[in-house]
């Protein structure tokens, strides 16, 4: 368990939670939980978190049309955390900005380390 109870420090001081709660781990890999914001000027993942949904942030430039969006999240999730587009999929919320998505092959743990690699914690 972390020594920082749940909660990191940035470079620039700036504290935030451990995306922990946003993960859950599934027989097949882990689920992660994501708030994805399209039309965004630049792609970005993680981009924050919220803590009362439990939710990792996902910006993403392509538009809600046509799931246009749904595959922009799953080729920035896939490029982020190194593994193949094949290796993610929307298990929930396909016509949400609440999602819920699958990265088949990676538990939570590594996943996690990935995620505060990414974010510099």
């Amino acid at each position: 368990m972390c020594v920082y109870a749940g909660r990191h420090s940035f470079t620039n001081g700036v504290s935030m939670p451990d995306f922990t709660d946003a993960l859950l781990e599934d027989r097949q890999g882990t689920i992660i939980a994501l708030e994805v914001t399209t039309g965004a000027k630049n792609d970005s993942f993680p981009a924050g978190y919220n803590v009362w949904r439990r939710t990792i942030g996902c910006r993403v430039t392509a538009p809600p049309f046509e799931g246009k969006a749904n595959r922009a999240v799953i080729t920035l999730v896939s490029e982020i955390l190194a593994v193949p587009a094949t290796s993610v999929s929307i298990q929930s919320g396909s016509t949400s900005s609440q999602k819920r998505v699958l990265v088949t092959g990676m538990n939570k743990n590594d996943l996690l380390e990935r995620l505060q690699e990414i974010s510099g914690l």
